[in-house]
């Protein structure tokens, strides 16, 4: 075993792909020798909410940071394997003083693997020093005050880089593998974003100068939001920026599209606390009159996956984020909505599909959404999206449609958003034939709202649903909402139509 005074400080790279603000790799920098550590997890990349566009965003960072270390003096050290199997390793040849990282908020299995690796350390007397990497707080009982603690969190110095990095000598840095050699399946994604914090900081520049005062009328249609929302997501999903810089760089600029900007950033951290609150709501519904009402259906899954619901808005938004793996907050709600509410599906296995697609994945926001949009919080409104009227109101003039379902590009307006309402002869005739180039709906959207609607309100009225219901809301609700207890808020269902706005404007 090394020498004492020899022993690296092992920096344990999560989802913290950068060398600017990471306070554990500067802490530790002042501790002695450093191994920049970062441990490909086969297992992890099994699981069923991952997929091979999240690692090649991941590989990409990752390949960068190798070079941004490298500058420093020592490059960063991959290993692939078990977390407690690698860092055994590590502890037998070169001897650990201290294990440094920030806390992670991440999915079941990350979390499993964190209390694995706590035992491991305990076990062999090696501090493992976790340090806060957003507006999370670790162990919160009560939400008061949280708000208040984000502020304090995003007002804090950014941690500089480290001046150097004393090398380590004799030490295999390891490949960065592919997602072949991880035996991914293949995940085409044609218009990704690529990884990186120099990408990322290409596109926060971007962003701030050219675009944020156009944020807030951009951020609903998918027709503008790919290029006028944020598009920041998946560089603070994998830390190639730090949340804290991006709040504190926003708040250089004033605006009606800054303010809007700064709330959702505010919400990320909200949604995240939920799941670091209570790791059990990726697998199970808030409110338990919620578990169990949807069966599967695997025809219906199948042709929301594919894009081929028969209805043109829905199956455009999923054609887009396939081949981006990105889409717009109010496109994701109305997908999840329309899976858990017209298609009557449950929530987890659409959301998991849903993960897979998103290289932004953040779990604790996903799940989180994945919830409300399904009912199963049972503390917000119920909100299910007409997809008809999304496609008229967010892409009135088809463009969107025809780009993503070029098999009606040759309707006319007046039916491209309702294909079923046209006479299939005339369909033909303009170079359609309803039901073979493009598939007949599903189900009627219009009778399946009404109906999942009506099996909602149902569960809703049953005894003890509320009292239930005003325990989540104590445990998770935004202090800032300023929501009284759900007995106290009980409304109809006529005044509960203006819900979806001022819930979607929190957001």
């Amino acid at each position: 075993m090394a020498d004492l005074q020899a022993q690296p400080q092992l920096v344990w790279f999560k989802r913290d792909l950068r060398t600017v603000d990471n306070r554990p790799l500067l802490e530790a920098c002042a501790h002695g020798p450093v191994l920049p550590l970062y441990i490909v997890e086969p297992e992890y990349w099994r699981q069923p909410d991952a997929s091979a566009r999240q690692w090649e965003f991941c590989r990409e960072s990752l390949e960068h940071l190798r070079r941004e270390l490298a500058a420093l003096g020592q490059p960063l050290v991959v290993r692939c394997g078990e977390a407690v199997t690698v860092l055994e390793r590590a502890r037998r040849s070169l001897g650990i003083a201290a294990i440094w990282s920030h806390e992670e908020t991440g999915n079941g299995f990350t979390y499993d693997r964190d209390r694995a690796v706590l035992a491991w350390t305990r076990d062999r007397g090696i501090p493992w020093i976790q340090i806060p990497q957003f507006g999370v707080t670790r162990g919160l009982k009560r939400r008061e005050g949280w708000a208040r603690r984000w502020e304090e969190r995003m007002a804090e110095p950014l941690a500089p880089e480290p001046p150097k990095l004393l090398p380590l000598s004799d030490l295999a840095l390891g490949e960065i593998p592919t997602a072949e050699a991880l035996q991914l399946s293949p995940d085409p994604c044609p218009l990704r974003q690529r990884g990186g914090r120099e990408s990322g900081l290409q596109e926060l520049s971007d962003f701030l100068t050219s675009r944020v005062q156009r944020y807030a009328r951009s951020i609903s249609s998918p027709v503008v939001a790919f290029r006028g929302c944020s598009r920041l997501s998946p560089y603070l999903t994998w830390g190639c920026l730090s949340m804290r810089e991006v709040v504190q760089a926003s708040r250089t600029l004033t605006g009606r599209g800054v303010s809007s900007f700064g709330s959702r950033l505010h919400w990320h951290c909200h949604f995240i606390q939920k799941l670091e609150s209570e790791p059990a709501i990726e697998f199970h519904d808030f409110h338990p009159f919620m578990r169990g009402i949807r069966p599967m259906d695997s025809e219906r899954f199948q042709a929301w996956k594919e894009g081929r619901t028969g209805v043109p808005f829905v199956d455009a938004c999923m054609r887009a984020l396939l081949a981006h793996g990105w889409i717009n907050f109010r496109m994701r709600a109305m997908l999840m909505s329309f899976a858990s509410y017209h298609l009557w599906l449950p929530w987890r296995e659409s959301g998991l599909h849903l993960a897979r697609q998103f290289v932004d994945y953040e779990p604790g926001i996903h799940w989180s959404q994945c919830q409300m949009q399904s009912g199963s919080t049972a503390i917000n409104t119920i909100r299910i999206y007409n997809p008809v009227k999304q496609g008229q109101d967010h892409d009135p003039n088809g463009r969107f449609i025809r780009e993503w379902c070029p098999e009606l590009a040759s309707l006319p307006n007046v039916y491209l958003h309702e294909p079923w309402k046209l006479d299939a002869r005339r369909a033909e005739q303009l170079g359609c034939r309803l039901g073979v180039d493009y598939p007949a709906p599903v189900v009627d959207p219009t009778a399946a709202a009404r109906e999942a609607k009506d099996r909602i309100w149902e569960i809703r009225r049953a005894a003890g649903f509320d009292r239930i219901a005003d325990g989540i809301q104590q445990r998770h609700g935004s202090r800032r909402a300023g929501l009284s207890p759900v007995t106290t808020r009980r409304r109809s269902r006529s005044e509960q139509k203006g819900g979806d706005q001022q819930l979607q404007l929190e957001l």
